[in-house]
């Protein structure tokens, strides 16, 4: 063999072994949720992805089981001589992820547990200062500050590069090699060759145009992540809400445990006075009065911790810094102040226009339609163009002169068997799938909206009745008892089971208020938009 023959040689082998081989292992029952800094969606299920399992981007039918063929046969051969898999842009199954944004946690209502006893104070309801944050302040932060949300908000820049890969072209192959090399030399006894040097280049042609709907699943995956981010702020406004109403609850206990110490120690001072006088009081009245009072300002302090608490809860959500979650306040009320909202079927109609995570599962259908063309187009594997400009042929054995020429070819696939029938069924069936899940989502929105305005209507009917009748029933109770108490005519005993009737009354209006204030703001979650304060 010449010393040319050699080298060619060399770099034919050199170029194989480097070559290198990638594959996927079957997966089953993999988790939904992203490990940790792993290259994965922090997603859940995506509107209309179903359709994308063995969907290939290059137009490759490996994953079908025909494994990595070669695109030319023997070593004459004209074309690539390596697997056909380095033609995709990618390992990955089509561009787009099939996954979706999860929903935030729904936080738990606080009940703003109680030891002591409550009694309405005669101010009115303390708004918080002038500068305190507002709700609609503190959905601003949550949106901006959220971490759970900022985390999400990445998936869609990701979603963008998903965009930009769907798009990426296919590069031309580059090939060298070296034919007929004889072992030792060629000789008048044992004639062959000539020993042939070839470069080439191949390049693929996109007929069935899978590049642009790759691009085009891509985008409308995009469009779904959108929709699924804002119902995922939806959802984490309505924590905020949970976490707001639950401050303004327990600031609110607050006020009237402390107007309940105030009360029972009045009823002390007069026991007192009473029982200095000789009127027929006993040391051990005057003792039993104590105990409530003990009792009430063990129940300041219950209170005030829980009034701490909340707030810790929605400085975390609104992610202020840690020396600052008790050095804020806020500044709203539990009172319904408001007209009420408009028939339930104009609230249906606004619901299942703006609701996001149904606008999703429309958007998911778009995307399950595109996934029918990428899969009908998947049907075709790129055509290659070879395009040969250098070939040699070395005729110094023979003494003869030797020469170059080159060569241009083109290989088609033959379209006789359709490798992607399994995947265009697929893809069918996603949409009337879709299409199902589609119809049980607005069913369950309208359900929600019917339970929200009831809730409205029937804790605003509660709240009326308690503040107009019940609470004033049970003070005027109380206060003739104390009269009776004052002029000897009834004793402590009933006077304090009509202080205790009276704090179960106070219970009720407080209780029944901040059930309204949540069933307000639930119905701007129900509906999507603000339309309650």
């Amino acid at each position: 063999m010449t010393r040319r023959g050699w080298l060619w040689g060399i770099l034919c082998v050199a170029a194989l072994a480097t070559s290198r081989a990638e594959g996927q292992a079957p997966t089953i029952g993999g988790d939904e949720t992203r490990p940790p800094g792993s290259a994965g969606s922090r997603m859940g299920p995506a509107p209309g992805a179903g359709a994308s399992s063995f969907m290939t981007i290059g137009g490759n039918d490996s994953s079908l089981g025909g494994g990595d063929s070669l695109l030319g046969g023997g070593a004459a051969i004209l074309g690539p001589k390596v697997p056909s898999s380095i033609m995709q842009t990618g390992p990955q199954v089509t561009a787009p992820p099939s996954q979706g944004i999860s929903a935030p946690a729904a936080l738990p209502v606080g009940n703003t547990p109680l030891f002591g006893t409550l009694e309405t104070p005669g101010a009115p309801e303390d708004l918080g200062p002038a500068d305190g944050l507002t709700l609609q302040m503190a959905i601003e932060r949550l949106v901006r500050e959220n971490l759970d949300l900022r985390s999400k908000a990445y998936e869609i820049p990701q979603a963008d590069a998903d965009v930009l890969t769907a798009s990426l072209r296919a590069n031309p192959i580059f090939y060298a090699d070296a034919q007929l090399i004889p072992y030792g030399q060629y000789t008048q006894q044992r004639p062959g060759g000539q020993t042939q040097y070839d470069i080439n280049i191949s390049h693929p042609l996109d007929l069935s145009r899978k590049r642009a709907a790759r691009i085009n699943v891509a985008i409308r995956a995009r469009k779904v992540l959108e929709a699924q981010y804002q119902d995922a702020v939806r959802l984490q406004i309505a924590n905020l809400h949970t976490a707001f109403v639950d401050v303004l609850a327990a600031r609110e206990t607050v006020r009237y445990a402390e107007t309940s110490v105030n009360g029972l120690s009045r009823i002390q001072e007069i026991t007192q006075t009473l029982q200095q006088k000789g009127e027929n009081k006993t040391r051990a009245d005057v003792d039993r009065v104590l105990i409530q009072v003990q009792a009430a300002e063990i129940g300041v302090l219950d209170a005030r911790e829980q009034y701490s608490r909340a707030k810790r809860t929605l400085a975390t959500l609104l992610n202020f810094p840690p020396e600052q979650t008790d050095n804020f306040e806020i500044r709203g009320t539990i009172r319904d102040e408001a007209p009420p909202p408009p028939p339930v079927d104009e609230l249906i109609r606004a619901a299942l226009q703006s609701r996001p995570d149904l606008n999703s599962y429309r958007l998911g259908i778009e995307r399950a339609k595109s996934d029918v063309t990428l899969a009908r187009r998947n049907a075709y594997q790129d055509a290659y163009l070879l395009a040969q400009p250098f070939t040699y042929q070395d005729n110094a054995p023979q003494g003869l002169k030797s020469a170059t020429s080159y060569a241009l070819g083109i290989t088609l696939p033959i379209p006789v068997y359709n490798r992607n029938q399994g995947n265009i069924q697929r893809a069918r069936l996603n949409i009337t799938q879709t299409q199902i899940e589609t119809v049980n989502l607005e069913r369950q929105i309208i359900n929600e909206v019917r339970a929200a305005e009831s809730e409205y209507r029937v804790s605003r009917q509660a709240v009326e009745r308690v503040e107009s009748q019940l609470l004033p029933t049970a003070r005027d109770l109380r206060d003739s008892l104390e009269q009776l108490f004052k002029g000897g005519e009834e004793n402590l005993v009933v006077l304090l089971n009509g202080q205790r009737e009276y704090n179960d009354a106070v219970k009720a209006f407080r209780d029944t208020a901040v059930r309204h204030r949540r069933s307000m703001l639930g119905v701007n979650n129900a509906i999507g938009q603000r339309i309650l304060p």
